[in-house]
């Protein structure tokens, strides 16, 4: 069952890296200025820029730099940057690690509160409690992460002084202090997706209480609680892992805002400030790099669901 699952997912989520590495690159080229003179400065002289364009190859032909880079990035080398001449791998390592720290905490604050008020909606369908953390998931998810994140700050961290203002942690902390300066920046994003997951997760368990074999369970004497777990809540977790694993990329990659406003040393922040400097070796790994925890995490979900639902198996 596993490997018919990777047989047919590892193909496609290859295909779509390919375009994701083609888009990725000839988007790069699309930004306006020139390479060199973005990390030489404004007062360079025109023959320095040149020479720099040369020594890093970004006169070459669009296709010959495109075929250099993707092959190098298959082998294991992501390249040098343009604006710190060193290696990119270093630096897209460490920045990943960050935002895994991140996503890792907001993703186990998001999911268990998500499914946990999905169910409790889909038990009382229609009552007031439904209605209350339906309408509550669905206003929170349309709250831009750039105004969840201000108000945050001045709540926790500027009035009640709770949590630092910034996610930047001193050097050589433990990880009970790192997950101190975490909780504020994961707080943003679990407002931004609980009602996304709590919505799926009532769907599921709603379809779950009204299917047959819930029905089959009730009517053969097995008590709720374990009709609950064996059955309904089961069965509703298929949708939710799919979504969770749709997450992990997003919340590994997609933290521009949260990084920036925090301070936050992530490969979100790093991607942007490679963008800002036309640092493409940088800013291409790090997208590539995304997309790559995308792949990983929709092919993990699968795998999650087929081994939940024996239909799929």
């Amino acid at each position: 069952m596993i490997w018919a699952v990777l047989a047919r997912r590892i193909p496609l989520a290859l295909v779509t890296l390919l375009i994701l590495s083609i888009l990725v690159f000839f988007g790069g080229q699309l930004l306006p200025g020139d390479v060199g003179r973005a990390v030489l400065g404004p007062l360079a002289d025109a023959r320095s820029v040149a020479r720099f364009n040369h020594e890093i190859g970004v006169d070459r032909p669009i296709l010959v730099q495109y075929w250099d880079w993707i092959s190098n990035f298959v082998g294991g080398d992501m390249g040098i940057s343009y604006t710190f001449r060193s290696p990119v791998a270093p630096f897209v390592a460490e920045a990943l690690a960050n935002s895994l720290k991140l996503a890792a905490l907001a993703f186990c604050m998001i999911v268990p509160l998500g499914i946990a008020a999905g169910v409790v909606a889909a038990l009382r369908v229609g009552r007031w409690s439904d209605r209350l953390i339906t309408v509550t998931g669905q206003s929170l998810g349309v709250v831009p992460e750039f105004i969840s994140s201000l108000v945050l700050i001045l709540v926790f961290g500027v009035w009640l002084k709770w949590l630092p203002m910034s996610a930047d942690w001193p050097d050589g902390a433990g990880p009970l202090t790192q997950l101190r300066y975490l909780i504020l920046p994961a707080l943003p994003l679990v407002i931004l997706f609980f009602g996304y997951v709590a919505r799926v997760a009532r769907s599921g368990a709603v379809e779950a209480l009204d299917a047959d074999y819930t029905r089959t369970a009730i009517l053969k004497g097995l008590p709720w609680r374990i009709v609950l777990i064996r059955h309904v809540l089961r069965n509703a977790l298929l949708p939710t892992v799919t979504v969770a694993a749709s997450l992990v990329g997003y919340l590994a990659g997609g933290l521009v805002v949260v990084e920036t406003l925090f301070h936050y040393r992530g490969i979100g922040s790093l991607i942007y400030t490679a963008a800002k400097a036309k640092d493409f070796p940088m800013l291409q790994a790090g997208v590539l790099t995304i997309g790559i925890l995308y792949a990983i995490g929709s092919i993990a979900g699968d795998l999650i669901s087929a081994a939940l639902n024996p239909r799929l198996r």
